[in-house]
């Protein structure tokens, strides 16, 4: 009796344990900054009132990551062959413009759609699971203890 006590208790420990970290898991897969899209137009109007504060080039999407002076991040997508332009207007500017190496530019080019999603339903089913291992545990013990 005192055996499945401990089991149980461990059980219910493990479980508390994997709820708790169940949002932490899936927070630390999303990533910590996201960016959102916007116009070239809007990017033009931000350079004018001098609200940019750096940019990442990356030539192969051909995209702008635009960190803005208030903390913002947004994606701007350039026309092709537009990137030596883009990029002269940036610096006339006297923005900060980092541009991609050729690997760095198709790692991220692959990186492509996060898979958070996955790892949520895998943490979820993990954790129905062990509630109903502990549910059945339970009920169990609870009827071989009447006989």
């Amino acid at each position: 009796m005192r055996l499945n006590r401990l089991f149980i208790c461990s059980l219910l420990a493990v479980c508390v344990a994997l709820a708790t970290l169940a949002p932490w898991v899936a927070v630390a897969a999303e990533g910590t900054v996201s960016y959102a899209p916007e116009s070239e137009a809007a990017l033009n109007k931000q350079l004018d009132e001098h609200q940019v504060q750096s940019v990442v080039v990356n030539k192969r999407l051909r995209s702008l990551r635009v960190t803005l002076k208030d903390g913002t991040h947004v994606l701007v997508k350039y026309p092709k062959h537009d990137e030596p332009a883009t990029i002269a207007r940036l610096q006339a500017k006297g923005v900060s413009v980092t541009v991609l190496s050729t690997k760095q530019a198709e790692k991220e080019a692959h990186k492509g759609k996060s898979h958070a999603h996955k790892i949520r339903y895998i943490v979820g089913g993990v954790l129905v699971i062990v509630i109903l291992i502990v549910g059945g545990v339970l009920l169990y013990n609870r009827r071989g203890g009447r006989d």
